[in-house]
């Protein structure tokens, strides 16, 4: 996975701006970064050797389809049989001459006969990274313990990032001949998104409960959701997979009530419930 880190959160992490790996140079950070880019790479080296962060994940391709701003997910290739529904919001701020995008819309309608899918992934830096991080506090070495967390954020978004590769080359094999190189990856040059719940395109956390669902990611990798719907270990990465060659990422923004109203109808949610997960985006005052 070392091949597939994006250094640049790594050095924010320790305030030192600047990209990677033109940082290394830098008049004024650049022999502070180098000093902690060495010592990065012997603390994953001793990591590895060890094998004491050992990085975990799960992958799954499902059929699915399309049906308004939903996503059935079907057991086989029959699709008769729902076993999970992915649900989506849809941008409503008005703009003139754009799309208002749901992450739906990337998924080929069920109406339309077409056979489409959808991927999942969940996957973590190391179920050890609280324990390593523990045990550098018990020695009140707080170097190593912000070292140690830092990295093991970064190899949980260098095992996502390798993982949709895989997924985009073989798993799925949509772009087979795809060749990028690591800068490449990271500009994201390629097919296809991974959209994580949480985040802008999918701000309601509760959805990453389908994919544990799905998945059965902490059977698989210890994984486990907190009751915030939080992942633990820190250091984890989830979310969908989207081949749609103009799929892109977005943000859904302010929604208004009558979309709340019919997400809460469609994830059996009180409306209550749902303004609570989706606060900030409320384009109005909840009650």
């Amino acid at each position: 996975l070392r091949n597939y880190i994006d250094w640049t959160p790594f050095f924010m992490t320790w305030s030192l701006a600047g990209k990677y790996p033109r940082i290394l140079e830098d008049e004024v950070v650049g022999v502070e970064a180098q000093r902690l880019f060495k010592d990065a790479n012997d603390m994953l080296d001793k990591l590895s050797a060890e094998k004491t962060l050992n990085p975990r994940g799960v992958v799954g391709l499902f059929p699915a389809n399309r049906v308004g701003d939903d996503i059935e997910i079907y057991r086989d290739e029959t699709r008769t049989h729902v076993i999970n529904v992915s649900h989506h919001l849809r941008q409503q701020t008005e703009k003139t001459g754009f799309a208002n995008y749901c992450l739906a819309d990337f998924v080929a309608p069920k109406l339309s006969g077409k056979a489409d899918y959808i991927g999942a992934f969940a996957v973590t830096g190391g179920l050890e990274e609280d324990a390593l991080a523990d045990a550098f506090e018990a020695q009140h070495d707080d170097y190593n313990k912000i070292m140690v967390k830092a990295l093991a954020d970064r190899l949980a978004e260098a095992f996502a990032e390798y993982l949709h590769e895989r997924v985009r080359k073989v798993y799925w094999g949509y772009a087979p001949n795809e060749n990028l190189s690591n800068e490449e990856l990271i500009r994201e040059n390629y097919q296809g998104i991974r959209p994580a719940p949480g985040y802008p395109a999918c701000p309601e956390h509760t959805e990453k409960a389908t994919i544990w669902e799905l998945l059965e990611v902490e059977k698989h990798t210890g994984m486990k959701l907190t009751e915030s719907f939080a992942m633990w270990p820190g250091a984890s990465v989830s979310g969908w997979y989207f081949s749609h060659p103009d799929s892109k990422y977005y943000a859904v923004a302010q929604i208004q009530r009558d979309q709340v109203e019919d997400y809460a109808r469609r994830k059996g949610m009180s409306v209550t419930e749902v303004e609570r997960w989706l606060a900030p985006n409320l384009g109005y005052d909840a009650d």
